[in-house]
């Protein structure tokens, strides 16, 4: 079972890297031809959902919005928030000893937060934070 579940993981990380550096490449060949692009939004979503490696790498080989702003910083961004979740989920399995474990844990806090949140208690307190955090 974990092996079919690695290599679905692997599956799609492969795929959605591919699909977000030919995305890039088709929107590189949109820009010089002077054609319709591909949405920055669709870029960045592609490289959300963790197609963050081939948007960079296509960025960096093809020299596509390498200086374009909030595209780069937005991009930025979603691979520092990728980086992050990673080393949590590896420590979370380290901690936690297995991956049925930690799902179990990451259910837990889920609910938590769906209660805390649904009662008002944490919108005030994220809304403040997240306002600090966007006066860096």
């Amino acid at each position: 079972m974990r092996g079919q579940l690695a290599i679905g993981v692997v599956g799609y990380v492969v795929s959605v890297n591919l699909l977000a550096y030919a995305a890039m490449v088709f929107d590189k060949a949109r820009a010089e031809n002077r054609a319709q692009r591909i949405p920055e939004s669709t870029l960045l979503y592609l490289a959300f959902i963790g197609g963050s490696i081939g948007t960079v790498i296509a960025q960096q080989t093809i020299r596509h919005k390498t200086r374009k702003e909030p595209f780069r910083s937005r991009l930025v961004g979603i691979v520092l928030l990728q980086v992050f979740a990673i080393i949590a989920l590896i420590v979370g399995l380290v901690i936690t000893g297995s991956p049925e474990t930690l799902s179990q844990f990451l259910t837990f806090l889920g609910r938590v937060w769906t209660a805390l949140r649904w009662q008002g208690v944490l919108s005030m307190q994220l809304l403040g934070w997240c306002g600090h955090v966007s006066d860096l």
